[in-house]
């Protein structure tokens, strides 16, 4: 009966056992996504039918929107909304898409940026068109009375959780904020001194100072050099606090970007770049906001005998084509606790342009420094890898199940558009996640037009988490939701936090939102004992009142529990099987019995 036991035990382990070997592929499911329309640059994501299902913001002919809804039969991503050409200023590019909530009705707007066909790509117009019932208000619009000098930041910059835009006006060096509260047109100075704004600049609206409050950070140009400064929010009030510059080597700099890169809690900067003007060596580097000093995380771009490197944005693109900055977009694909990326990479020597994964490793030289942690270029990864002329890649959880996947943008396209194309992430090692949305808290059940409140993208809250490991180990981690907004910035309104392969209960979850001027009190909230494989809608109503807000949850099975349902199913299976065999030989044993009984001779007859 022992053996018995020990072979059940052992069956079961290794039921359990045979999805917990890692396997990095990808799938295409450009297809059963977008059918035919599978064409477009995409632009953002958003909930804008408030389903609790991410929709997405595509540009066509750089002078239409349309908005896919997500769908549960396929094409899983519909056309349904559409701002026709005719709506707009004739003879402009849209350049950039931002979905969110701007006048304080709990219903996604959606803000377009655009510049002349014939002048600058530097002069920015700004577009706003109102949402009504989950539908778009395509008759009326809201034209911004300024244009910018660069794509504006999106930022919520007194603290009421509506967004505000931010930027610098034409002919002027003073940055300002517009609101657009109740759809009036409010401009104010924003800082307390001028500010050399760097084209294209790559500001954010990030917590640097670990107070669950997002901070401002600015890139800058000066002197013919490019640098960065940081405004810390202490009381409402942006104060400036920081400035530097970027590695000496460095001749041409990319977009900064923020992460918790190796998994302490704090926010680091990444800085992809390029060692010479033509781009023949390419680097990353990463600064943590208490060290001024830039350590290099990625260095080697060498595949066999050929270097590939970053590419170099056109000053002037032609129009109709998009010559994006050098960008990182950010993404947990293992879901391991430690962001990684995807990068779009050309071989030096010939004229190859491809997107790459790379993913975030334990550094194995002495360059790394305090970093800990360095990228890796996934070079085998041949759906990846075959999508010629890549422009644009990022992550997106295309099936809702926590589990990112990819997005890519191609030259060769139809009707001179950009290809999209859809890789599903097939991986197979049973991580755990938590997914973490943050709402405006603007309403809770009580919304104007009994909206739902699930679907308005907000920048600026802030996420952290803290757990034990399986090891018994402290482990932790942090994001900021929309910290940035400008060129393709293609962040997603929420956050995925991976937990790696421990099962346990999240300790804590804390989650910060913008502090309104003249507060210093943090505006902050602590849940306990939250399950891995989650997804959290945090509504934060009231805003001044932490302990009144309330979190929504919603559980995404993860495969160990179907494995396990599996394991236990041929437990049972197994174990009546014994037990019809036991019970057939019990009968065929009784059947012997009375066959002997009948056939025997009774003395107590004669």
């Amino acid at each position: 009966m022992g053996m018995w036991m020990l072979n059940v035990f052992i069956f079961t382990f290794l039921v359990i056992s045979s999805g917990r070997d890692v396997v990095v592929a990808l799938q295409d499911v450009t297809a059963d996504l977008f059918g035919s329309e599978y064409y477009g640059t995409v632009a953002a994501f958003g909930d804008f039918n408030s389903d609790k299902q991410t929709d997405i913001f595509i540009i066509r002919e750089q002078s239409e929107l349309v908005i896919f809804l997500a769908d549960l039969k396929a094409p899983y991503f519909k056309p349904k909304v559409h701002l026709p050409a005719d709506r707009l200023p004739k003879d402009i590019i849209i350049t950039s898409v931002v979905p969110g909530d701007y006048d304080g009705d709990s219903q996604m707007d959606v803000l377009l940026t655009a510049h002349p066909k014939s002048q600058s790509i530097e002069e920015t117009s700004v577009f706003v068109f109102w949402g009504n019932n989950q539908t778009l208000d395509t008759s009326g619009r809201v034209d911004l009375n300024k244009t910018f000098i660069d794509e504006p930041l999106i930022m919520d910059f007194n603290g009421d959780m509506i967004p505000d835009i931010f930027g610098v006006i034409m002919g002027e060096t003073s940055t300002q904020v517009c609101y657009l509260k109740g759809r009036n047109l409010v401009w104010q100075p924003a800082l307390g001194s001028e500010v050399k704004m760097n084209i294209p600049h790559s500001n954010a609206f990030i917590d640097l100072n670990e107070d669950f409050t997002a901070d401002l950070f600015l890139t800058t140009h000066e002197s013919g050099r490019a640098g960065f400064e940081t405004w810390i929010n202490k009381d409402g009030n942006f104060t400036k606090t920081l400035a530097g510059t970027v590695p000496d080597n460095v001749m041409v700099t990319g977009q900064s970007a923020f992460v918790d890169f190796d998994g302490d809690g704090h926010q680091d900067q990444l800085l992809p770049v390029c060692l010479d003007y033509a781009c023949q060596k390419s680097a990353i580097y990463l600064s943590k906001p208490a060290d001024s000093e830039w350590v290099p995380v990625l260095t080697d771009f060498q595949r066999r005998d050929t270097v590939w490197g970053f590419v170099l944005p056109l000053p002037q693109p032609p129009a109709g084509e998009l010559h994006p900055p050098i960008t990182l977009h950010l993404g947990d694909y293992n879901l391991d606790g430690f962001p990684d990326a995807l990068a779009i990479l050309r071989n030096t020597s010939g004229s190859d342009q491809k997107a790459f994964l790379l993913e975030n490793v334990p550094c194995n030289n002495a360059s790394c420094r305090g970093a800990r942690r360095m990228f890796r270029v996934h070079w085998d990864l041949s759906d990846l890898g075959s999508i010629a002329g890549a422009v644009v890649a990022t992550f997106f959880d295309i099936y809702e199940d926590g589990i990112l996947d990819m997005i890519v943008l191609s030259r060769g396209g139809a009707k001179k558009e950009l290809a999209i194309h859809a890789l599903k992430n097939n991986f197979e090692a049973d991580a755990y996640f938590v997914k973490v949305i943050v709402l405006s808290g603007l309403c809770s059940n009580d919304c104007p037009e009994k909206v739902k409140p699930f679907g308005v993208n907000q920048p600026g809250p802030y996420v952290m988490y803290t757990t034990v490991d399986s090891n018994g180990y402290l482990k932790n981690a942090s994001a900021g939701q929309l910290s940035q907004s400008a060129h393709l910035s293609l962040q997603l309104p929420y956050t995925v936090l991976g937990l790696g392969r421990s099962a346990n209960f999240l300790d804590h979850l804390y989650v910060g939102i913008p502090r309104p001027q003249g507060k210093k009190e943090m505006r902050k909230q602590e849940w306990t004992a939250i399950i891995p494989n989650s997804q959290l809608i945090v509504i934060p109503y009231p805003h001044d009142d932490p302990r009144s807000w309330s979190a929504k949850l919603y559980l995404t099975p993860s495969n160990i529990v179907l494995l396990t349902a599996i394991a236990l199913i041929g437990v049972c299976v197994f174990i009546l099987v014994i037990i019809g065999i036991l019970h057939w030989k019990e009968k065929k044993a009784d059947d012997r019995e009375k066959r002997q009984e009948a056939h025997r001779f009774h003395f107590d007859a004669m």
